[in-house]
């Protein structure tokens, strides 16, 4: 399979040391010095496009590969205020497009106990519970898109939890995600649920970015003869 790798950092190159493993080769290699004149054109040259780059390119890019007809992996986070109107796009042209906060097999694993965990501790009210996620300095956005989607799997289930807030709180409505940047952290996320007379908690830590760039492939693997909207769940059969 012939891949545009549109985002060509620390991700793109974890990505790329994997295809020939897989039969796959990079056609394309997008980055900040050469995206100012890249045409959908260009983007032709591929079957599929796995888009990593960051939230104040991520829409652009996307709308790119629309217009170029081929699938499109992402994994930019901090852009999802955008979602209606991207999804609602690619819909309409019948286009195919992945999202996910995180590819990592054993994120997307952990996301499902968090929905779990969350559905046994709904009726335990003596709990309180918050998210942690740990990632180096040069991550720009916070919370990471990883703690939000295991927010929103709290959130969908726990009646007494609202909304979800990027700080300490004294809002019992609130669910508290704190976020910390530390280096060298490829990323660790936590889920406590404290009472006084003992805690539950749930960790997921990478070790390296490999298990994101599995991932990334297996989803364009798995969309590259699709239409439609994915995410992590299609491609695992979660």
């Amino acid at each position: 399979m012939r891949i545009a790798l549109i985002g060509y950092g620390k991700m793109g190159k974890a990505i790329e040391s994997l295809m020939p493993g897989r039969g796959h080769s990079a056609v394309l290699k997008i980055d900040e010095f050469n995206r100012a004149g890249l045409k959908a054109a260009d983007l032709r040259q591929a079957d599929v496009a796995i888009e990593f780059t960051g939230p104040h390119s991520a829409v652009d890019n996307l709308f790119l590969c629309l217009e170029a007809g081929i699938p499109v992996v992402c994994g930019s986070t901090g852009w999802l205020s955008e979602w209606t109107r991207v999804s609602q796009a690619f819909m309409q042209a019948n286009g195919t497009l992945l999202y996910a906060s995180n590819f990592s097999v054993g994120v997307n694993i952990f996301f499902a106990i968090n929905r779990r965990l969350a559905e046994l501790m709904a009726p335990r009210t003596e709990y309180e519970v918050s998210v942690t996620e740990i990632h180096h300095t040069a991550k720009v956005d916070a919370p990471s898109g990883t703690a939000i989607t295991l927010a929103e799997g709290i959130l969908e289930t726990l009646d007494r939890k609202k909304n979800w807030v990027n700080h300490p709180s004294d809002d019992p409505a609130a669910l508290e995600i704190i976020s910390e940047r530390v280096d060298p952290a490829p990323g660790t996320h936590k889920v406590r649920y404290s009472s006084e007379v003992d805690e539950i908690e749930i960790i997921h830590t990478a070790h390296s970015r490999q298990g994101f760039a599995l991932g990334a492939l297996l989803g364009a693997e798995y969309i590259r003869n699709r239409h439609g909207i994915f995410t992590m769940k299609d491609v695992l059969g979660l």
